[in-house]
């Protein structure tokens, strides 16, 4: 009850006018970002860090958790018209949002992924405010042994939830290991596979690779087509979005399980990507209607973005409580956070008469 109070006094911090066109500012902000490929939430929210130092910590947190949040959902404005997606974490929507697009049911998908994506950040909210004390006082036994423990949890459960047979997502998984062990240590210093090449340096990114493999095989078969814009012009009308909502509650056990695989993946390491890749890959082999993913299945659009969401916020969660961010922006966020004065970590949510009641931070 305790925390519930917390949540609610943080409710009526935020609810003011003030902070409200923050929010508003924050999340148009992030749309632009996440709708430009190449840019993401964490690059984001890096250029605007700079900009917060001189505001209030409260103002602050809520402009760039509003824009984090703004990015996730513009990513999947372009998986779903224009079949490139704008944050790594979308990928898995443009399988069936693009599909439902080129169908003439733009407004429908985009219906989907809002709805989706709200409830999937509602589910991981509220996923903080119930475990964020307990996390916190178990997070002080945590050793090197437990560490690993989580971390490799997180990665046998790609291999429990894949869609893909184990081997494939095991080979996967080690192309991974590699491609990321490329670059400088950033603990030793050392270099690792760069072959003598500068470029290397500083590491292959996901982010890059990922709009490599579908934004730029997307242009060279625009060419191929005559240099002709392929997007999808859509008109967003207000009868097709209550539709829409109107048939939401029918995917109401894809919704509580991405929700579920979401969290899981955001406190663990796994991130928002791989969440949604998990979810869709389980609603695909779960559903009913397994012939209809990748040819415009509006399920494939719900379990994607509510797992992003949900890990999106989630992540934030063992960033607060232990100190590890669970995804790139709560790395930024947690940067953030330190110059503002407040170190994230077990001791943030234990009770001291000198801190940890504080009313400003009991509020965030």
């Amino acid at each position: 009850m305790e925390n519930f109070a917390s949540l609610l006094h943080g409710f009526g911090v935020a609810l003011t006018t003030y902070h409200v066109m923050l929010m508003m500012v924050g999340v148009l902000l992030g749309i632009l970002v996440g709708v430009l490929p190449g840019l993401g939430a964490p690059n984001g929210v890096s250029l605007l860090l700079p900009l917060t130092f001189t505001m209030d910590p409260v103002a602050a947190i809520i402009l760039l958790t509003s824009m984090y949040w703004g990015a996730l959902f513009g990513g999947s404005t372009t998986s779903i018209l224009f079949n490139i997606p704008g944050e790594p974490s979308s990928v898995a929507t443009t399988f069936d949002g693009y599909p439902m697009a080129r169908q003439g049911q733009a407004t429908q998908a985009l219906t989907l992924a809002f709805l989706s994506a709200g409830f999937g950040a509602l589910v991981g909210v509220i996923l903080i405010t119930v475990l964020s004390t307990w996390v916190a006082k178990f997070a002080l036994r945590f050793s090197s042994p437990e560490y690993f423990a989580v971390y490799f949890l997180a990665f046998a459960s790609f291999i429990g939830l894949g869609a893909a047979s184990p081997f494939k997502t095991v080979v996967s998984m080690g192309l991974g290991f590699a491609f990321a062990a490329v670059g400088m240590d950033t603990v030793s210093g050392g270099l690792r596979l760069t072959y003598g090449f500068n470029e290397l340096l500083s590491g292959i990114s996901f982010l890059i690779a990922v709009i490599g493999l579908f934004g730029i095989g997307e242009l060279m078969l625009t060419m191929e087509e005559g240099l002709r814009f392929d997007g999808i012009r859509a008109r967003v009308k207000v009868r097709d979005v209550f539709k829409t909502i109107a048939t939401l509650p029918r995917y109401w056990v894809t919704l509580l399980r991405s929700a579920a695989i979401g969290c899981w993946m955001g406190i663990t390491p796994g991130g928002p990507t791989a969440a949604s890749f998990m979810s869709y890959g389980l609603a695909k082999r779960l559903s009913r209607r397994k012939e209809g993913f990748g040819q415009g299945e509006p399920e494939g659009v719900v379990a994607p973005e509510t797992a992003d969401h949900a890990a999106g916020s989630s992540a934030i969660l063992p960033m607060l409580a232990l100190g590890v961010p669970g995804s790139a922006t709560a790395a930024v966020m947690m940067g953030g956070l330190m110059i503002w004065g407040l170190n994230p970590g077990p001791m943030l949510f234990i009770e001291r008469p000198d801190f940890g009641t504080h009313p400003r931070w009991a509020a965030l």
